[in-house]
């Protein structure tokens, strides 16, 4: 079997465009928190420095002999940022937690409908004013639909747990509930975004189909409780090699066959750190395992995916400020008064309600994966993607700027919601 190889200068070119994606995601991620703001927004910010919105934009010979050196670049830069992708899914897969509090149990209820089927539901009458310019070249209005309703319905988990960690208020009532609801509200929208990738790709889908995806995106989390109870029960204490090579070897193999199944890629690998997570389990040395995954991720894909993602975004041509602030009050506005309004029935003080509906708007990794997938699948345009990515990086500072100003004024607000 003869495999054709880059050219020694190719991939000198190729490795001096990853280092400079990286340097430039670590450096701006770096210099955002430091002013307490999201990490993957300032590694976004990275990417828009080399890209069409800054030095592409005045250097563009310069840049070009880097990022588009020989035809094939822009397709080894991709794999990059599809390994970026998965491994940033695999690890949300993995960190996902199922747990429902008794005791909250009804603010939780109320929080996931106000901030996921409220909001969903009160975007209908709004996509019709930005399809022109939203939708993709696919044409997939059903599948444009669906994407605006979710890209204003999501929150993000990582980023949210992030702040609650810097903040100390990890385990307090308040993240805990926001934790457990953006759960719930991330499996339904991953759900939602595979039956539109579904639509896109097939040019249309019948009912029954879209029923099926759904009852087998969901029978995929009871299949994997079923495995996990009968694999824990054989097996043995695992060495770190075994660890790392099975887990790889499933991620793998098995994204691959929930893909010939009509599961995409990006929610197969969220299924596939879930089924890991069953059967380790969570005790000690896998969590530490886990972490050294994750710093190896965090620190090389995940950050070149964020770069790449920013370095596609031209908010010199692409990009309509008008069209962008109307979509970001209505999203932000959708979900704020979603959240708010139903908690009014949760006897809730009035700052804590605030609270919740700041918080469940700061849309992160979640946002940015929703972008991504949808303008690869050509479902939407090049404006709404870079809507959706910049709606998602302010939603976030928003966010994580409110909550730290909530606790300067009380440093105990979060650890009783009533």
């Amino acid at each position: 079997m003869d495999i054709s190889s880059l050219s020694e200068h190719e991939i000198v070119v190729t490795l001096l465009a990853l280092g400079l994606l990286l340097l430039c995601a670590f450096v701006f991620g770096t210099l955002l928190e430091k002013i307490k703001g999201p990490r993957v927004v300032g590694e976004i910010v990275g990417g828009m420095i080399l890209g069409g919105s800054c030095l592409y934009y005045f250097f563009p010979d310069t840049m070009s002999r880097l990022f588009m050196a020989y035809p094939e670049e822009g397709k080894v830069l991709n794999l990059f940022y599809q390994l970026g992708l998965i491994f940033l899914m695999f690890l949300s897969g993995y960190n996902t937690e199922i747990k429902v509090d008794r005791k909250n149990i009804r603010t939780i209820s109320l929080v996931f409908f106000g901030a996921t089927v409220i909001p969903m539901l009160l975007s209908i009458p709004f996509m019709g004013m930005f399809r022109e310019y939203f939708i993709g070249s696919e044409n997939a209005v059903s599948s444009y639909n669906l994407v605006f309703a979710i890209g204003v319905a999501i929150t993000s988990i990582p980023v949210i747990s992030k702040i609650f960690f810097d903040m100390g208020i990890m385990n307090t009532e308040f993240s805990n509930t926001v934790l457990t609801v953006s759960t719930f509200q991330d499996l339904c929208l991953w759900i939602l975004l595979n039956v539109a990738t579904k639509i896109a790709s097939e040019g249309k889908i019948e009912l029954l189909s879209m029923v099926l995806i759904v009852l087998v995106t969901i029978g995929l989390f009871a299949v994997i409780a079923f495995l996990s109870r009968f694999i824990r029960n054989i097996r043995h204490e695992w060495k770190p090699l075994t660890f790392y090579t099975l887990s790889f070897v499933v991620l793998l193999i098995v994204s691959a066959l929930l893909y010939l199944c009509g599961i995409n890629i990006m929610y197969s690998a969220f299924v596939v750190g879930f089924l890991v997570k069953s059967i380790f389990g969570t005790a000690e040395v896998t969590k530490t395992r886990m972490k050294f995954l994750e710093s190896i991720s965090f620190s090389f894909f995940v950050p070149i995916y964020f770069a790449l993602v920013g370095i596609k975004l031209n908010v010199i041509h692409d990009f309509d400020i008008l069209r962008f602030l109307l979509f970001f009050v209505i999203a932000f506005g959708l979900e704020f008064i979603g959240t708010w309004s139903m908690l009014l029935f949760s006897g809730l003080k009035n700052r804590t309600r605030l609270n919740f509906a700041v918080t469940m708007n700061a849309r992160g990794g979640p946002g940015i994966v929703l972008a991504t997938v949808a303008y690869s699948y050509n479902i939407i345009s090049i404006e709404f993607f870079t809507v959706l990515i910049i709606t998602t990086m302010l939603s976030s500072m928003i966010a994580g700027y409110w909550l730290r100003f909530q606790k300067k004024c009380d440093k105990d607000v979060f650890e009783h919601l009533v």
